[in-house]
């Protein structure tokens, strides 16, 4: 590979070889090479088209990238600082490899619009496998929801006990969570999926390229309307990162819970041995440490979304080379998603639920309060009346240290004459789930409904 800078014609001096590794970025855009081989094959197709080169050159061209493809994915091919980044590089080795006829790919493009271009055909198809993967956890979800349907839990407020609901309930909580997540990620793509190329290095070209050529060549859906806006546009990185950031701030929440469901105070689940550590000098100890490490790589993502708006808040038009700094966050912020995701999709099939801790942790607190008070309002107390009857029943189950369902009829009668016998069945934590028996509600009927409506949507 010829190591002379393919720019330095301007220039009398050499690169300091400080600043030559300083503003290089080979070492970490070289992932880029497909798209870039990809983005140079179509625009020399439509160069031979519009006969801007001869279609001898453009075969010459595209044979010599599918050659440099080959060799760096054998591991063959010796990438360059001196060169800078992905695309000088891979252009130095076509002239190397094919000659003059090398050096005409660059005509009517720049490295402005060309990068642009990598970065949308990459993060598009990283898209598809983050929703892909997303996908995957929802369907664990499913199954899991499925399977604990009848499983009875505290549900909380502010961490007290509030309702009973069943686990099965709980799981698709997370399951409509991820659901506006994949969601939200098919929507960013639509502003992905834009092709800047052509816009060369702010201006548009002097030769007749065809835009809309290229971009059927390379599936995008529709062309960057303006040449300064489509070098310089990083809306999309920023938004597919806040999108990831929303993703991970739900895998976090969920971790937390799984972190105190799984404590010796809760005790509520196990997770496998396979997701957890010990201790170095506790032997007892056993760590939820996956959970605890996605948790904290939210953060991770969160501190690159902030990275990638202050990168940009203070760039005029068109590019500058401060853009350099978008790739680094946004690669490290697919990883982790993408990491975070594979690793909660196989930890949550084996997850096995305490149901006896889970019950025991719902008669407490008094779970079914509001269920008397509902009674009480069945039988004709403004609901007002009826939170004031149940608060001073409550009062008097914490003075006596009991359940409301431990009070006998008389107890109860004593802060209302429309007390019946029946009350007892209110106050029964399956039946207080059984009750709330409509659609989004927790009753076991209804999270069957949504487990299945759940599979239906993820095939739409």
């Amino acid at each position: 590979m010829n190591d002379s800078k393919l720019w330095s014609g301007r220039f009398n001096q050499p690169t300091d070889a400080f600043v030559e590794a300083f503003t290089a970025s080979v070492a970490f855009d070289q992932r880029l090479y497909h798209y870039d081989i990809q983005g140079s094959i179509a625009h020399a197709r439509m160069l031979a088209r519009q006969g801007i080169i001869s279609e001898r050159e453009s075969k010459d061209i595209v044979t010599g990238l599918e050659r440099i493809l080959s060799r760096i994915e054998s591991g063959g091919f010796a990438w360059s600082i001196v060169q800078e980044d992905v695309h000088m590089n891979i252009e130095s080795a076509l002239t190397a490899e094919i000659g003059a006829a090398g050096k005409k790919l660059h005509t009517g493009r720049s490295r402005n619009d060309q990068v642009a271009t990598d970065i949308r055909l990459w993060l598009r198809d990283e898209i598809g496998e983050l929703r892909q993967a997303i996908l995957r956890l929802q369907q664990a979800l499913l199954d899991l929801a499925e399977r604990e349907a009848d499983t009875i839990m505290p549900g909380f407020t502010h961490l007290q006990t509030a309702q009973p609901v069943t686990f099965g309930h709980h799981m698709m909580a997370w399951f409509e969570m991820l659901q506006r997540d994949r969601e939200r990620l098919a929507d960013c793509n639509k502003r992905v999926n834009t092709l800047p190329l052509g816009a060369a290095a702010l201006a548009g070209t002097t030769y007749p390229i065809d835009r809309d050529y290229t971009a059927q060549l390379l599936g995008f859906e529709r062309l960057a309307e303006n040449s300064l806006d489509a070098v310089s546009d990083r809306d999309f990185a920023i938004e597919f990162t806040a999108a990831a950031a929303l993703t991970m701030m739900h895998l976090s929440r969920m971790s937390e819970e799984l972190i105190i469901w799984s404590s010796a105070q809760f005790a509520f689940i196990e997770l496998s041995d396979s997701f957890c550590t010990g201790s170095s000098i506790m032997p007892q100890k056993k760590n939820p440490d996956v959970p605890e490490l996605i948790r904290g790589k939210s953060g991770r993502i969160f501190g690159h979304l902030i990275s990638l708006l202050t990168l940009m808040k203070g760039q005029p038009l068109a590019y500058n080379k401060d853009n350099q700094e978008d790739k680094e966050p946004l690669f490290d912020t697919v990883d982790n998603l993408k990491g975070s995701l594979r690793i909660f999709a196989d930890m949550v099939p084996a997850i096995s639920c305490r149901k006896d801790a889970m019950r025991a942790a719902a008669l407490k607190g008094f779970a079914t309060a509001t269920d008397l008070a509902d009674y009480l309002v069945r039988l004709g107390l403004p609901f007002r009346d009826a939170h004031e009857v149940v608060g001073r029943a409550v009062s008097l189950c914490v003075e006596k240290r009991c359940d409301l369902t431990q009070l006998s009829l008389e107890e109860l009668q004593g802060f209302s004459n429309l007390i019946r016998e029946d009350v007892f069945q209110v106050l029964t934590l399956e039946g207080s789930v059984a009750a709330r028996n409509h659609r989004g509600a927790t009753a076991p009927d209804q999270v069957r409904a949504a487990v299945k409506q759940g599979r239906e949507r993820l095939t739409c």
